[in-house]
């Protein structure tokens, strides 16, 4: 902390213990806040206000409110401020000759970032900017630490993300688009309840982590003395409801994978799934373009957005297209049959796509559509029918029992959900289990784990069904920011003191 922010910080002790001295409660717990400052606002556009001059108190809407000061501009016995509470702002003015003298001294000992109490008359400015000309003041928090010095807005991005109280106070941006995050939620929620989905609520903590290919974060549980991971996914025990009787489940939740951060990839992030039985991956194409039409809609009010540059048309039918179709029409490259892992490792370092030595012929394949296609990939579109090595939990193509039945959302050289007609033959499911567990322990840390409780559940029965996931990437992907700038507060590394 700086000199000068030691001395401002002083200077509000001294001033809180002022308050205190005049017999005033420091922190009251309560305060009957009968505006917004929105609604203030609306008032204001019904009514002719009369003119802020002299010393008397007009005859006009008396409004009560409260919010936090952001600026205090001091004009000999006059003051004007801006008062900000989260539906936005508006002006108050102090008049030394209108209040009584406590009050007027109370006034003295605010600052920027005190959160008060005001009601007064509805007023205009000579310019006519709407008033509030305060009659009564009630100090409700004093702020210890200053504003940032650039109060309308914050530019350092560590501060942003690290104090992001800060951030939403001083960026009416960022408070939007946090609004909208709710939104989307809603949104997702809203369309999956109309369509007859129950949401539920499934533990955090797994005895196994499976559901996504995906490092997990283990923890231990004192009383039961036994290890669990974290979930990476919630597909598992909703299929398990399926087995139970539920057609129709979804639930909103956090998953945790320990895994490196970027644009797209936090270490714990919410996301949606949902699970449909008695439908396959062509019902969920159709029934997820609409939901997505949805989303974009109720965020931004149209169906074009903008990303890295590109403009996202999201209207109409998607095209859907074959996984080793596109990788051909975009890299010239055809990948369909390849086997060998040798030639498929002499492929990537061609193209200079570092791989790790345990990967198999399908995550090669699948690295190579990653790096080097999906990239150019402007869409949106439903890629489909992947090769079954990196599809474990997908139903196998009837056609051609080498793919399955699965479809990813592809917008902008981004992945944005994913999905397929589920797996629900045990016999099969077990074997790609030891296939992954085979994987896992020639050094795949985001290899599947074998799931017996899983298994014993397809045993019981689970209906055809389809399955889908969707997470907060996609809000980030329509805002067109990095992740980890559409979280409140995301993971970050300890600042070194």
């Amino acid at each position: 902390m700086s000199i000068r922010e030691d001395q401002e910080k002083a200077s509000r002790q001294q001033k809180l213990g002022a308050l205190k001295k005049l017999g005033l409660e420091a922190y009251p717990a309560i305060f009957d806040k009968q505006h917004s400052t929105a609604d203030i606002l609306k008032l204001a556009e019904k009514k002719e206000l009369p003119v802020l001059e002299g010393s008397e108190i007009p005859k006009s809407q008396i409004v009560q409110t409260a919010g936090r000061l952001m600026t205090i501009r001091p004009h000999g016995q006059l003051v004007f401020a801006n008062l900000q509470d989260q539906s936005g702002k508006v002006q108050i003015a102090f008049v030394e000759n209108v209040l009584d003298k406590k009050v007027w001294e109370l006034v003295q000992l605010l600052d920027m970032g005190d959160i008060v109490g005001v009601a007064g008359p509805l007023v205009k400015t000579k310019r006519g900017e709407v008033t509030v000309l305060v009659t009564e003041l009630t100090p409700l928090v004093k702020a210890l630490h200053p504003l940032p010095e650039k109060w309308h807005g914050l530019k350092d991005i560590e501060i942003k993300l690290r104090q992001r109280y800060l951030d939403l106070m001083t960026s009416s941006e960022t408070r939007d688009m946090f609004i909208k995050k709710s939104k989307f939620w809603a949104t997702v929620r809203e369309f999956l309840t109309k369509d007859g989905f129950i949401e539920v609520d499934t533990p955090a903590l797994e005895a196994v982590a499976g559901g996504a290919d995906a490092n997990p974060f283990k923890t231990h549980h004192d009383t039961l003395d036994q290890d669990f991971y974290l979930r990476i996914s919630l597909e598992l025990p909703l299929k398990k409801l399926l087995v139970g009787g539920f057609e129709k489940v979804f639930e909103i939740g956090k998953v945790f994978r320990n895994e490196g951060i970027d644009t797209e990839h936090l270490q714990d992030y919410d996301m949606c799934e949902f699970y449909w039985a008695y439908a396959d991956y062509n019902k969920l194409m159709d029934f997820t373009e609409k939901m997505y039409q949805q989303i974009v809609k109720s965020i931004t009010g149209g169906l074009k957005t903008t990303y890295d540059g590109k403009e996202i048309d999201w209207s109409g039918k998607w095209p859907r297209k074959d996984y080793f179709e596109l990788i051909k029409e975009i890299s010239g490259v055809d990948l369909a049959g390849v086997t060998n892992v040798d030639d498929l490792r002499k492929l990537l370092e061609k193209h200079k796509v570092r791989y790790e030595k345990n990967m198999g012929a399908g995550r090669l394949i699948d690295l190579f559509w990653k790096k080097l296609v999906r990239p150019k990939v402007i869409g949106p579109l439903f890629l489909i029918n992947h090769p079954v090595e990196v599809s474990p939990l997908a139903k196998r193509d009837s056609k051609n029992p080498e793919r399955v039945q699965r479809m990813q959302i592809i917008v902008a050289g981004s992945e944005l959900g994913n999905g397929f007609s589920e797996l629900n033959d045990p016999a099969d499911q077990r074997v790609r289990f030891e296939e992954q567990a085979k994987l896992r322990e020639a050094g795949d840390s985001e290899a599947m784990m074998l799931d017996e409780d899983f298994i014993t559940a397809l045993e019981y029965g689970m209906p055809p069904a389809a399955g889908f996931g969707l997470s907060e990437r996609l809000f980030a992907f329509i805002m067109d920011k990095p992740i980890r700038e559409t979280v409140l507060f995301p993971p970050m590394r300890n600042k070194i003191i």
